[in-house]
């Protein structure tokens, strides 16, 4: 897998709690700047999630997101992505973490200025994130209509996506929705994410290893990403960029440790420890044009 390019995904918010010691940026303007400095450290990609300014909690106003992505394009040209699961949000009345509604998380593809990249579950699942704030298991549901509905709305805004693979099932709905011609399984616009320890697939060598063969049988053309949580991040990215995965994604959503078990101050701490990683591992790291190519990409809406 010498020189093949790698990509850098950093993740710097989701619904990650306040950290004492790490900075979790939340306005617009922190999600932005903290981009910034991970795409000179040389992530690629930024996966970025809407947060309230006052409560810094979870938001899905998409005003908040638009005026991120605006933002973020104003600084740099690194490619931003967001989810279709919206991640979850506070209820202030029962004070639990719940999902947004299926219309609410339709609204994520008409924000203004659009994202470059998007990213989808490929099924239910008993959901639990124990560094993010939220260790009890919560249902993510993705039914087959709405991921009927969600990915061919995707797929008609023609950009790259990526399907969040949790569980082994997850890898045979997405061969039944190609089957069932919701999307071309021959594409080269989209990519599988292993999301590892999250509730669904432990995060172990075997269980990476079988899902790459298991998807590359699946979907032959199909690239694929590493994707765990907590201090398993950088153990299963290792492994997967020495398997030759396409992606590799870091940021404060899924952990805030480093390599060597310190805790990172920033999210570009740890953008600058995968690219070393990579180097090590005889992978060049890819820069957004690259990323853009790799992943299927045709043209690129530029922001206002």
């Amino acid at each position: 897998m010498a020189g093949k390019k790698l990509i850098i995904l950093v993740a710097p918010t989701g619904n990650q709690k306040d950290v004492p010691g790490s900075h979790v940026p939340v306005t617009p303007e922190e999600i932005a700047e903290e981009a910034l400095r991970c795409w000179q450290a040389g992530a690629s990609v930024v996966h970025i999630h809407a947060r309230d300014p006052q409560t810094r909690l979870a938001s899905g106003d998409m005003k908040i997101f638009g005026d991120s992505i605006r933002r973020i394009k104003e600084k740099c040209d690194i490619l931003v992505q967001t989810t279709t699961s919206l991640g979850l949000k506070h209820d202030p009345v029962s004070g639990k973490w719940v999902w947004h509604s299926s219309e609410e998380r339709m609204g994520l593809l008409t924000i203004d200025p659009p994202q470059d990249l998007l990213s989808c579950a490929m099924g239910s699942w008993e959901f639990i994130h124990p560094e993010g704030g939220q260790s009890d298991p919560t249902t993510q549901v993705n039914g087959y209509e709405f991921m009927k509905r969600n990915i061919s709305s995707m797929v008609s805004k023609n950009l790259p996506w990526e399907m969040e693979i949790a569980d082994t099932g997850f890898l045979q709905n997405a061969r039944r929705l190609a089957d069932d011609g919701v999307f071309d399984g021959t594409a080269r616009n989209f990519w599988l994410d292993y999301v590892m320890g999250f509730g669904g697939m432990p995060a172990t060598a075997r269980q990476l290893m079988f899902m790459a063969e298991e998807g590359q049988r699946l979907f032959p053309q199909a690239k694929w990403e590493t994707n765990a949580t907590g201090r398993d991040q950088f153990r299963m990215n290792i492994l997967g960029a020495a398997m030759g995965c396409d992606v590799v994604r870091v940021g404060f959503e899924d952990s805030v440790w480093l390599p060597d078990g310190k805790q990172a101050k920033n999210n570009f701490e740890q953008v600058e420890a995968m690219a070393d990683l990579a180097v090590k591992l005889g992978r060049d790291v890819a820069t957004p044009a690259e990323a853009w190519e790799i992943l299927g990409g045709s043209q690129r809406v530029a922001a206002a």
